[in-house]
């Protein structure tokens, strides 16, 4: 058994029964309704019933976790003198990270016996939860700390994350496209298709018409760029379109007899600034 403690955040969308299946320790981000003045931990809200009122027209807030918050989860395993290695969501899209770096700094000045590694994941949602799922496999190989920093450095960047929404005016409130493209998008029902790049960032990289067409974007994606298509691990999530995650999967079963090993819920941290019917895709490839 590994001498270290494995960390994650909400933020890697992947179900509650995972954490405690890998022995994965997790931070909770938070969100909150606008002028509803509740501040609801990511996950603690049924995921229906978030996006029941994203629906509803609800605007929904995220926060990142604070520095403090990082150092009340890591001091317990700091005073029992256990190693710990922080996997977090990625820097090009949250400042959770930076307040995980500040935190492991102030506790490495009161525990520097102890070891604290912190790895950005340059990744999102289930994407994140996939790169944490290949840690804890290389963790149960016998995989030192710091080897398996080294990994998940030579890994993150071939964790591929392909997905599209079904409405634009997600992505427009959080800046992502203009508002006139989200407009001729919603009359002409055009869908993006997204990715995350090497610097962690979310990247439009083409449209699509309708979301039939969108679904298999995703998958030509995957036949185009899988480093295994047979035999790969593959994760979706889904933003409460739970059919098209089904259709998705189907379409790569057909296509390379792959199976899907997890379909999540998109949470609600993420699913704020994606929406309801966010699908998306996430496998190992050539690069991102």
């Amino acid at each position: 058994m590994a001498d270290y403690v494995i960390y994650a955040d909400s933020a890697c969308d992947i179900d509650d029964k995972y954490y405690a299946e890998w022995n994965v320790k997790r931070i909770n981000l938070h969100f909150s309704f606008v002028d509803e003045g509740v501040e609801h931990a990511d996950g603690d809200m049924p995921f229906s019933e978030f996006y029941r009122r994203m629906r509803e027209g609800k605007i929904a807030k995220t926060s990142a976790i604070s520095t403090g918050d990082f150092k009340d989860a890591f001091r317990a395993d700091c005073e029992a003198g256990n190693d710990i290695l922080y996997l977090g969501f990625s820097s090009g899209l949250s400042g959770t990270f930076n307040s995980a770096r500040l935190a492991i700094d102030e506790l490495r000045e009161e525990f520097p016996d102890v070891k604290i590694i912190a790895v950005d994941s340059l990744s999102a949602s289930t994407g994140y939860g996939l790169l944490v799922y290949y840690a804890v496999k290389k963790r149960d190989e016998g995989a030192t700390i710091e080897e398996l920093e080294e990994y998940l450095i030579e890994t993150r960047l071939h964790l591929c994350h392909w997905f599209t929404v079904d409405d634009l005016v997600y992505l427009k409130r959080g800046g992502r496209i203009n508002p006139a493209v989200a407009f001729v998008g919603g009359v002409l029902g055009i869908k993006p298709v997204l990715h995350v790049d090497d610097f962690g960032h979310l990247v439009n990289v083409s449209k699509v018409r309708g979301r039939k067409g969108s679904i298999l974007a995703l998958a030509d994606h995957y036949t185009e760029s899988a480093l295994d298509p047979e035999n790969g691990t593959v994760m979706i999530c889904q933003g409460d379109c739970p059919y098209d995650a089904a259709k998705l999967a189907g379409i790569l079963r057909e296509r390379h007899g792959v199976t899907v090993k997890i379909i999540s819920y998109t949470g609600s941290v993420i699913g704020a600034h994606s929406g309801p019917g966010t699908l998306a895709l996430f496998f190992l490839g050539k690069e991102r």
